[in-house]
């Protein structure tokens, strides 16, 4: 399985700069550490991220700041560069889309999850799933100047939790799997680390003054279904036609 994993590519796309780190970058550290290529990309560049900087302004910090996460992880970054609240399901969003997913070319995808707290993260949750079906069509264009070429097949694609775990309304939503990144949390926390913007957003915005703390109390939470410190949760788009062989949880089997 090492051996195999050398080979692999591992896209992980989420709504905004931080997203990743919160859901699934242990996971991600333990990828890495079998030899996969990983790519972050984030949909915005959290231009909405700040009560005191402009759009530009905080979209150019929080770049930096994402830049700076992927390199901890020796990852590619990129942006689509998509506005803050305005991800929205349309054939423009589609192409941009697809055309990241080309030039990722990935075996893996993890992305966000249908249902969760914000409409960027569910929006996000269905253009990758579309991109992923649409990047291996070769009619299918991007409408870009130099495209991508089309990718050999749908990757695997998986779905992060929702944060918290919950519905809209409150309710858990299980995990059909739970990754133990016991051994990588501490990267995992240091990455998040360097979105030191987003700690006075979330205490303006949210209320939240626990930004660290409170992913690390999750990832517990989430460690403790399955007996170890900290863990991750997946479940996996097994829709037609997408691949039904779990990938993931394959390679990161003790």
């Amino acid at each position: 399985m090492v051996n195999q994993a050398e080979s692999l590519r591992i896209l992980a796309i989420h709504a905004h700069p931080d997203d990743v780190e919160i859901q699934c970058a242990g996971t991600l550290a333990r990828l890495k550490k079998l030899g996969c290529h990983i790519t972050i990309a984030t949909m915005t560049a959290g231009d909405c991220g700040s009560a005191e900087m402009g759009p530009v302004e905080i979209a150019n910090v929080r770049r930096a700041e994402a830049q700076k996460a992927a390199d901890m992880l020796g990852a590619e970054y990129m942006c689509l560069e998509f506005r803050d609240l305005a991800i929205i399901v349309d054939n423009e969003s589609r192409r941009r889309v697809t055309e990241a997913v080309r030039k990722a070319r990935p075996d893996i995808v993890l992305t966000a999850p249908p249902v969760d707290y914000m409409s960027d993260h569910e929006m996000t949750s269905r253009l990758v799933r579309d991109a992923c079906f649409g990047a291996s069509a070769p009619n299918y264009t991007t409408h870009e100047y130099q495209p991508a070429p089309p990718t050999e097949k749908i990757p695997h694609l998986y779905y992060v939790d929702p944060i918290e775990g919950c519905d809209y309304f409150g309710n858990p939503i299980e995990p059909q799997f739970i990754i133990d990144i016991t051994e990588t949390f501490d990267l995992k926390i240091k990455m998040l680390a360097c979105h030191e913007s987003q700690r006075a957003w979330l205490r303006k915005q949210h209320g939240l003054d626990e930004y660290l703390d409170g992913t690390e109390r999750w990832s517990a939470s989430r460690g403790k279904q399955i007996g170890v410190d900290y863990g991750e949760a997946f479940v996996q788009h097994c829709g037609h036609p997408y691949p039904h062989s779990n990938l993931l949880q394959e390679l990161l089997e003790k």
